[in-house]
């Protein structure tokens, strides 16, 4: 029979190494894991697989000569003398015309024809007037010939003078007022025929882009009933931001696209504004290198005026990616391979875009000499946002 202290001292390392043998079988045998994606916030490692599947190749931001352009916009204009507001000088009524919007006019051509009794007070003023100038004309002579002789006095002298010249100036303006609407003084005075209308004359050749009037209505001499435009020379009209205009010179280039189309116009810079507006931009006129008169003023526009060639740093654009406004390159870890499979996501800013590629402005502390993922960025952005999306579920 055991003592009691035998039995503990040979029972216990027993039990023990019986505990520790049930521990190692209740442990579940690690397998072997297939190889797994590393995600990080800005960083993503592939498989052998994906990589190759990606199609992923490295290369570098290099320099290239790209030409300068700033992007604008603007709208087809015209010169203030190739458009015109006709109205009436001394207003009237409208008693004729035929013009439409749209419809083409000649320099010269009657287009429209007005009447009031305000015509025939101006006519019939001025030949009144005429006479009585006649009259003191030769009432003048006459005095000056008596002074020659001493016969009438000095005052007579003068207040013939006077009578004369204040009537001429009557007449003058009286004559001017004709001109003004269209009736010929020097005729009027050969047949003393007053006219009861008086016709309206197209300054420009165009194409009328406004009527405002009807038959019988009466217009002030404010009013533009028609309104004519002469589309031969449009120029196109730039808006320019206030950080854009050093950048421009007078000759420079501009390719632009109207709003309707997808055909690409030139033209080229001709006059640079030297005020900026309230909203820190300056007008820039531009003439077209091509005139084509089936364009209207007021048509909107994008323009790119080139401002040269620069070295600049570049990258082909399928080797930048957008994500949520911003834009985005990759590159290799510190440490890691060119060939390796670590990726890492670098924030860039971009400038010119010319030929399929663009420059890239980089953080300061960025390797210019690092390697970049040209080909298959995509690819491993889409395989980034995939992988954190499984991380928070």
């Amino acid at each position: 029979m055991f003592k009691s202290s035998n039995f503990i001292r040979y029972t216990f390392p027993m039990v023990m190494l019986a505990a520790l043998s049930a521990c190692q079988k209740s442990k579940p045998e690690e397998t072997p894991k297939a190889e797994e994606t590393a995600v990080h916030a800005d960083a993503v490692e592939f498989t052998t697989d994906q990589f190759a599947t990606a199609g992923i190749q490295w290369g570098k931001i290099e320099p290239r000569a790209l030409s300068g352009a700033v992007t604008v916009n603007g709208m087809l204009d015209v010169p203030p003398q190739n458009l015109v507001s006709i109205s009436a000088p001394l207003g009237g009524f409208l008693k004729s015309t035929d013009l439409l919007q749209g419809k083409a006019v000649r320099k010269g051509e009657v287009v429209a024809v007005m009447e009031s009794t305000e015509y025939i007070q101006l006519q019939q003023d001025y030949l009144e007037q005429k006479s009585q100038l006649d009259f003191l004309q030769e009432e003048f002579k006459r005095q000056e010939e008596l002074a020659k002789e001493n016969v009438n006095a000095t005052k007579t002298l003068q207040q013939s003078k006077a009578s004369y010249l204040g009537m001429l100036a009557k007449v003058n303006g009286l004559r001017g007022k004709l001109q003004l609407i269209n009736i010929n003084p020097d005729q009027l005075e050969k047949t003393s025929e007053i006219h009861q209308t008086i016709p309206l004359y197209s300054p420009i050749s165009g194409f009328v882009t406004e009527v405002n009037a009807n038959i019988g209505m009466y217009v002030t001499p404010t009013h533009a009933i028609f309104k004519i435009v002469d589309t031969e020379h449009l120029h196109a009209e730039l808006t320019v931001f206030e950080k854009d205009v050093l950048k421009l010179k007078i000759g420079q280039k501009v390719r632009f696209v109207l709003a309707n189309e997808t055909r690409e116009r030139t033209a080229t810079v001709h006059l640079i504004g030297r005020e900026i507006s309230e909203q820190r931009t300056v007008r820039v006129h531009c003439h077209l290198d091509n005139e084509d008169t089936n364009l209207l003023p007021g048509m909107y526009l994008t323009a790119q005026v080139e401002t040269g060639n620069r070295e600049t740093p570049t990258l082909p654009d399928e080797a930048i990616v957008a994500f949520e406004g911003k834009k985005y390159i990759f590159t290799t870890p510190e440490g890691a391979s060119e060939s390796g499979r670590m990726f890492k996501l670098i924030e860039i800013k971009t400038g010119i875009h010319e030929n399929g590629f663009t420059e890239v402005i980089t953080p300061q502390e960025f390797s210019p000499n690092a390697a970049v993922v040209v080909k298959g960025a995509y690819d491993i952005l889409g395989k980034m946002k995939n992988s954190e999306e499984g991380e928070e579920h």
